[in-house]
């Protein structure tokens, strides 16, 4: 599709309003497991959930934050990070504990 954004917007803007509710649910059930700040490539971590823009698993961080590291020592550490990515992978993290179990297990790193 080679429509822009904005060709989009215009178009939804000018459907019925009932079409434009039908068209936002789809939209929510096709992003309702996003997380802000948290990106996943194939070829990026093998995959795993990564801080956006970096090579930062989320498994990395939730390991070290189990062992004892604080948000502060995580940031002094990792001067690419900010408290928000902190946020963002700990939400990440909640929300897919057993994910982070395996992933932390499979890595070797139980810090």
């Amino acid at each position: 599709m080679n429509a822009s954004f904005e060709s989009i917007r215009d178009a939804v803007l000018h459907l019925p309003k009932g079409d434009q509710v039908r068209l936002l649910a789809v939209v929510a059930l096709g992003v309702g497991d996003a997380y802000p700040g948290i990106d996943f490539k194939d070829r990026v971590c093998g995959g795993s959930a990564r801080i956006v823009r970096t090579r930062i698993p989320v498994w990395l961080l939730e390991s070290l934050r189990r062992g004892g590291k604080t948000d502060a020592e995580l940031l002094a550490a990792y001067p690419s990070l900010t408290a928000e990515d902190l946020a963002n992978a700990w939400n990440y993290a909640r929300s897919h504990r057993d994910e982070m179990d395996r992933e932390i297990a499979a890595n070797g790193d139980d810090s």
